[in-house]
Formats: structure tokens, C-alpha cells, sequence
């Protein structure tokens, strides 16, 4: 068994594991921790438990301490050097007339180690990029190409619900998300209607399917046979939220019935 503690770095970020090293820890804490990229400030969103070692990928990097005000302040001021870090990066992108859109900039705490994440619509030679930026910035840089998925939860953003864009406010890792989710909702199959800003499927069309599927279940089948007060019909469609079912009858006639007034056609 081995006592690890779930640290975050960003809102809506993966949980990862560290060894608290024998500190008191709570959730919400602070705290400086080593990473593969130096020490990074973290917060503590999981308290510290016993796992098995089945549960654990690789070793665990230890919680190096709380995070003290002295830390706070170099966090913040590493904040400010990302902006001038990422102006620079633009400058030399347009130089080198590379085809890349620059979204974010981080430093470590040190500030010895710098991610910059970019988006490209194809893959991009930055070499030349890489080496002024290095000998510019005088530390070490990671340019690190994303997708559009990845690009909108880095930037953020509203969606067409009118809220924060779910990828960047609490979704930790997206889900697979395919059109037979938007049929069994029926939604209109048209991709401008159910794509975020990212061009992609909305991450939300996964939150109710399964409910949507259950409900879909208690509904006869689009093209069945039915017995109603107003005498035999067949199914034509169904609203499975009011548990309702559309009826075309024998007179051609349609209206829409409730469950509880419909049974199958024995000779069906």
C-alpha cells in the first residue's frame, strides 16, 4: 500500500497522484510539488489515502511542501513572464512564417521550464522556432501541438447554451461523442446545430444518452401496430421525455397519446 494525495494544476485539469511525504495536507490546500517539468504549484482536490501499488501507473513524485507565500508571489509573477513569453513567440511565428495559432504559455515555478501550446491544421517544423525562443527566453522550452478539443479548453470560452464552455469549467478529460448520440436524442443530424466551438460534437450530447436510451425503451417501435381508445394505429413517432407516442390511425387521422392509453395489437 502506498498513502498518495490528488493534486490539480488547473481548473478542470486531470488529478494526478503524489506521495504527500508526511505532511498534513486537506483539500484545498496549496502546494508545491515535483513534477516532470521541475516544481509546480498545485491544489489539493483529493486528501491523502491509501491506494495499491496496482493503482499506480509509475513511482510518485513527492509533495515537496505547502505552498508558502513566497511561492504564491513567484506563481504570480511566472503569470506575468507567460504573457511576455508568448508575445515573443508570436513575433518569431510571423518571422519564420510558421502556420501556427499560439493559445497559452506556462511556466514552471522556477521558471526554468516553459510549455507553450499551439494549434496547426498540419504538422509543423519549429525547429529554427525552438532554438531562438530557447537562446531568447534563456531557459528551456516545450512547444507542444494540440487539437481543437484541447485548444478550446485551454482558451475557454462561452458555448451556445450562453455558459462557460464545459471542456474548460469542469470536464477533466473529454468522452467519446458520435452522431447515433444525437439520434437517439432527436436532434436535427445537421453538424452546424450540434457542434461546439471547437468543430466538434458537443461534449454534452453525452450527459443525458443513456437516460435518453432508457426512455426509448419503454416506447413501441416506429412502424408498430397499437391498439387506442379511437381503435388500431401505428406508431410514427415518440417523445420520450413527455412518454409519449405519435399515432397515425386507420382513418389517417394523427394524434399523440400518452403511454398509459396505448397497449400492443395482439395479432402483432
Amino acid at each position: 500500500m502506498s498513502k498518495v494525495v490528488g493534486v490539480r494544476f488547473k481548473r478542470a485539469g486531470l488529478i494526478y497522484y503524489f506521495a504527500p511525504s508526511d505532511i498534513e495536507l486537506a483539500i484545498g490546500d496549496d502546494v508545491v510539488v515535483d513534477t516532470a517539468r521541475g516544481s509546480a504549484i498545485g491544489k489539493v482536490v483529493l486528501a491523502p489515502r491509501e491506494v495499491t501499488s496496482i493503482e499506480l501507473s509509475e513511482p510518485l513524485k513527492p509533495v515537496l511542501r505547502k505552498a508558502q507565500p513566497d511561492d504564491l508571489e513567484q506563481m504570480k509573477r511566472m503569470k506575468e513572464k507567460e504573457n511576455e513569453a508568448l508575445a515573443r513567440c508570436a513575433e518569431l511565428v510571423e518571422r519564420f512564417r510558421l502556420p501556427m495559432k499560439l493559445l497559452s504559455a506556462e511556466y514552471n515555478l522556477d521558471g526554468s521550464y516553459l510549455t507553450i501550446y499551439f494549434k496547426s491544421e498540419k504538422r509543423v517544423d519549429f525547429r529554427a522556432l525552438l532554438r531562438e525562443l530557447s537562446n531568447t527566453l534563456k531557459t528551456r522550452v516545450e512547444l507542444r501541438q494540440v487539437g481543437t478539443r484541447d485548444a478550446a479548453k485551454l482558451v475557454g470560452g462561452v458555448g451556445r447554451c450562453g455558459r462557460p464552455l464545459c471542456c474548460a469549467s469542469h470536464l477533466c478529460k473529454f468522452e467519446t461523442i458520435s452522431m447515433r448520440m444525437a439520434r437517439e436524442q432527436n436532434l436535427p443530424l445537421n453538424p452546424a446545430n450540434i457542434s461546439g466551438v471547437c468543430g466538434r460534437l458537443l461534449c454534452c450530447l453525452s450527459y443525458e444518452n443513456e437516460q435518453y436510451r432508457a426512455m426509448k425503451q419503454k416506447l413501441p417501435a416506429s412502424g408498430e401496430k397499437i391498439n387506442t381508445r379511437l381503435g388500431v394505429g401505428k406508431v410514427i413517432g415518440g417523445n420520450p421525455l413527455k412518454e409519449t407516442v405519435t399515432v397515425q390511425l386507420e382513418s389517417e387521422a394523427v394524434l399523440e397519446l400518452p403511454l398509459s392509453e396505448i397497449e400492443p395489437c395482439s395479432s402483432n
